[in-house]
């Protein structure tokens, strides 16, 4: 689980940064474009080209779906919404991926709805606050993102654990690489369709674009997607939403945005304790 602590530290600036630095100043699609190919040129020299067919596909389809659709809509919602709002709305991420894991594993599982339902209250005490008038299509927009990356989660989660052999075989490490350039795809074509020409006009937005593409997206998702693999559905679906206070108290602490401190308190010991809860009783069960 170390590992998906770590990737919600360093994601925790990425909801602000966008929401400052690139939301209506750099085009959207042109932003996704140069983050995912960032992250693919960190693979790109790792990646084993022998990689079988079945593996490399299925990795570029979750690299799509994971990264390139998510981020495709996760930047339009900064667009129609606050960072705030941003990081509300995505407190279902949880209930997906519990929902989708036992759609996918064709079993229903009580426990893991329940770690994620605890997961989404702690969130909602966060930051249920008022919000814009004109919310609900940014609302629709950040669940598109919602399902994309939960979807992508279980889907790589379920394929790294099904051939362990396959997976001893050849190291994550050499072939994740696919996963970016599947999320590339993705993003190219929606740039030449969609992308308008508003590019970075200073170092900074170009050195924040460098940090997002190379480390959080190249690093981060690697990680955690690693991480994924090694906890239990219920703590994977919980550890979603450890994101919300975690960005929240950074954009209170860098850019100096209201936040409730009592109830970020609260709501955030109550998404500790999902995963605290859902770790005791998978190593009871070990036991």
């Amino acid at each position: 689980m170390i590992l998906l602590i770590l990737i919600t530290l360093l994601w925790a600036f990425s909801f602000s940064l966008i929401g400052v630095y690139l939301a209506g100043q750099v085009d959207s699609y042109f932003a996704v474009l140069t983050r995912v190919l960032l992250a693919t040129l960190v693979f790109l020299p790792l990646l084993n080209w022998r990689t079988p067919p079945r593996t490399a596909l299925t990795l570029m389809a979750v690299g799509a779906v994971q990264l390139g659709l998510m981020y495709l809509f996760y930047y339009q919602s900064f667009l129609l919404l606050s960072v705030p709002e941003v990081l509300l709305f995505t407190i279902f991420t949880p209930v997906y991926i519990t929902l989708i894991y036992d759609l996918l594993a064709h079993r229903f599982s009580l426990w893991n709805l329940l770690i994620a339902a605890v997961a989404v209250l702690g969130a909602a005490i966060i930051r249920w606050d008022n919000l814009s008038e004109d919310y609900w299509k940014g609302f629709l927009v950040v669940q598109g993102a919602n399902l994309c990356f939960a979807t992508g989660q279980v889907a790589y989660k379920q394929f790294m654990q099904s051939d362990q052999k396959r997976a001893a075989t050849l190291p994550p490490r050499q072939t994740f690489g696919w996963f970016f350039i599947g999320a590339s795809i993705v993003a190219a074509t929606a740039w030449l369709i969609l992308g308008e020409p508003k590019y970075p006009s200073n170092g900074v937005q170009w050195g924040i674009l460098l940090w997002l593409g190379a480390v959080a997206s190249g690093l981060g998702y690697f990680l955690w997607n690693k991480g994924a693999t090694q906890v239990s559905p219920g703590t994977l679906a919980a550890m979603n939403n450890a994101l919300i206070p975690a960005g929240l108290l950074v954009n209170l602490l860098l850019w100096n945005r209201d936040a409730n401190l009592p109830r970020l308190a609260i709501g955030g010991a109550i998404i500790v304790a999902a995963v605290l809860i859902s770790e005791w009783r998978n190593t009871h069960r070990r036991n």
